[in-house]
C-alpha cells in the first residue's frame, strides 16, 4: 500500500438506466466523458441495486448491507448507524469525508432539508445536503443546507449547481485525503412536476432518439418523458467533464478514485404503475464503473456484481480494514480474475410496490411475491408465491414471463432452491414459496 492513500470522489446518480451510457452499448453518444474513464478503468457489465428504491439502495451503498439488514427497507426510514458506514470507515482511517446533494437517510418526519447530525452516517467534516432534494428544490431552483443548518440557495440548473459545490470542495485546501459523494437527483423525474426536466434546449436534442427495446411494446410515458431523460443524462455526463478538468487542474486526478454508479434504473411505468420497484432489468441493471489506482486495468468484468459490493471493494483499495458487518465482497478478485470463488449471482429485495424477493444469475431471473403482505407496511413474508421467471438469454428484454410453466419446473425449482439459501443467509429465516400455477 503507497504511504498517501488516494482520494475517493462517488459520482452518484438517481434513477439511471445501465443503457444510457455509450460503454453499455448506448447509440446516443450522451456520456463521452465517462465512456473515456470507463475505456482506461473497471466496467462491471452486470452491476444490480439490491434494492430498487432510493433510500434503501443508498443505504446499501454506504453500509455494505442488505436492506432488511440496515433496516432502511423502504424510503421514509432513517439510517442511523453508529460505526460501519464507509464515512466512518474513511474518517478514522483519517481522511476528510464529505457529501453533497440528496440524502434520502434522514426520517421524514424531520422534514425533506436539513439532516442531524445523528442521521448522516458519519459525514461530520463537509456537508451540503437537503435530505429530499426533489422538495427542497427544482431544476432550475436549488435549496440544500450546510452543517449547521444554513440554506444555501444556487441559481442555475440544478446539476450545474451541485457541481459548482464539488468543485468549491475539490479547490479547497486538503491536509488529509478525502472522501466525498456528490449525489444528484437527476435523472430521476421531479415529483411535483411528475415529469423529468432535461436543461434547456436539451429536450429538442433527443426528440425522436433511440427507443430502447424492453420499452417499445410497453406504453408507459416513455414517450413523453425519454426526450428529457437523455438530456438529463448528457448533462450529467458534461459536468463530470468539468470535475474531472477540476482534478486535473489541481494536479490530483491520478490520485483519485472515480466511481460512477446509480441507485437503480427506470422502466418508465411499463412495469408497474411507476418507474421501478420491479424485476425488471430496466429496474434493477445499474452502471458502474471505477478509474483511479487500483482499477485502471482497461477491463470488463462479466461477472455479477451489486451495490453491497461497493462499500468493501472502496475500503479494499485503499487499505482499510472492512467491517464484520459489511455483507458485500471486495470485488478485488474479479479485478484479478480470481473468480474460482465468486457466487456468481445477486440477491433483490423488493418493497413498496409489493413485498418480493428475486434472484438474478447470469442467465435466470427468478421473482417471488408475497400475495397477501403490504409492500409498505411488510418488510418481508414467511409465504411468498413463484410471480416471475425470464430467460436472460432467450429474451433479454423479458417479455415473456415463464413462471408456472410446466417446461420450466426443473429451473423453476432450481432458481427456489438458490433464492431460499439467499434468503435464509441475509435474512435469518426460511420461508415457503408456492408454485405458480400455469396461467396463459
Amino acid at each position: 500500500m503507497a504511504e498517501k492513500r488516494p482520494n475517493v470522489l462517488i459520482f452518484f446518480t438517481d434513477q439511471q438506466r445501465w443503457d444510457t451510457v455509450g460503454i453499455y452499448g448506448s447509440p446516443l453518444n450522451l456520456t463521452p466523458n465517462l465512456d473515456i474513464l470507463a475505456k482506461e478503468g473497471i466496467v462491471f457489465n452486470l452491476a444490480f441495486t439490491n434494492q430498487p428504491v432510493c433510500a434503501p439502495a443508498r443505504a446499501c451503498i454506504l453500509t455494505g448491507q442488505y436492506a432488511t439488514t440496515h433496516g432502511v427497507w423502504r424510503n421514509g426510514f432513517g439510517l442511523k448507524m453508529e460505526d460501519n458506514t464507509l464515512a466512518h470507515c474513511f474518517k478514522k482511517a483519517g481522511y476528510e469525508v464529505g457529501y453533497i446533494g440528496k440524502w434520502h437517510l434522514s426520517p421524514d418526519e424531520l422534514g425533506p432539508g436539513y439532516v442531524p447530525l445523528e442521521y448522516r452516517a458519519g459525514f461530520e467534516d463537509y456537508w451540503e445536503a437537503a435530505n429530499l432534494l426533489e422538495f427542497t428544490s427544482h431544476p432550475y431552483d436549488t435549496n440544500l443546507y450546510g452543517k449547521d443548518g444554513e440554506l444555501i440557495h444556487i441559481d442555475g440548473y440544478r446539476v450545474d449547481a451541485l457541481t459548482e459545490r464539488v468543485i468549491e470542495f475539490i479547490e479547497q485546501p486538503h491536509s488529509n485525503p478525502f472522501f466525498l459523494i456528490v449525489s444528484y437527483l437527476e435523472p430521476h423525474h421531479q415529483n411535483d412536476m411528475n415529469r423529468f426536466v432535461a436543461p434547456d434546449g436539451y429536450r429538442e436534442k433527443y426528440t425522436n432518439s433511440f427507443i430502447p427495446y424492453d420499452l417499445r411494446s410497453f406504453p408507459g410515458d416513455w414517450q413523453e418523458q425519454l426526450p428529457d431523460y437523455y438530456g438529463c443524462i448528457a448533462r450529467l455526463d458534461e459536468c463530470l467533464g468539468k470535475i474531472l478538468e477540476t482534478l486535473k487542474s489541481k494536479g490530483i486526478f491520478e490520485d483519485t478514485i472515480i466511481v460512477f454508479l446509480s441507485d437503480h434504473g427506470c422502466h418508465f411505468r411499463t412495469r408497474n404503475a411507476e418507474y421501478k420497484r420491479s424485476c425488471h432489468e430496466s429496474s434493477i441493471r445499474i452502471p458502474l464503473i471505477i478509474h483511479g489506482p487500483g482499477f485502471n486495468k482497461s477491463l470488463v468484468i462479466p461477472e455479477l456484481v451489486s451495490l453491497v459490493d461497493v462499500a468493501p471493494t472502496l475500503l479494499d483499495a485503499v487499505g482499510i480494514s472492512t467491517p464484520e458487518s459489511m455483507q458485500g465482497k471486495s470485488i478485488f478478485p474479479l479485478i484479478d480474475r480470481d473468480i474460482k470463488n465468486w457466487k456468481n449471482e445477486v440477491f433483490i429485495q423488493i418493497s413498496e410496490s409489493c413485498v418480493a424477493r428475486a434472484i438474478r444469475t447470469e442467465r435466470w431471473k427468478y421473482c417471488v411475491v408475497a400475495e397477501d403482505k403490504d409492500g409498505w407496511l411488510d418488510s418481508k413474508s414467511d409465504i411468498y408465491v413463484e410471480y416471475q421467471l425470464y430467460d436472460l438469454y432467450a429474451d433479454p428484454y423479458e417479455l415473456v414471463n415463464l413462471a408456472g410453466r410446466k417446461e420450466y419446473r426443473d429451473i423453476s425449482n432450481e432458481l427456489k432452491e438458490k433464492l431460499l439459501d439467499k434468503i435464509e443467509e441475509i435474512e435469518g429465516e426460511r420461508p415457503k414459496i408456492l408454485d405458480r400455477r400455469f396461467y396463459p
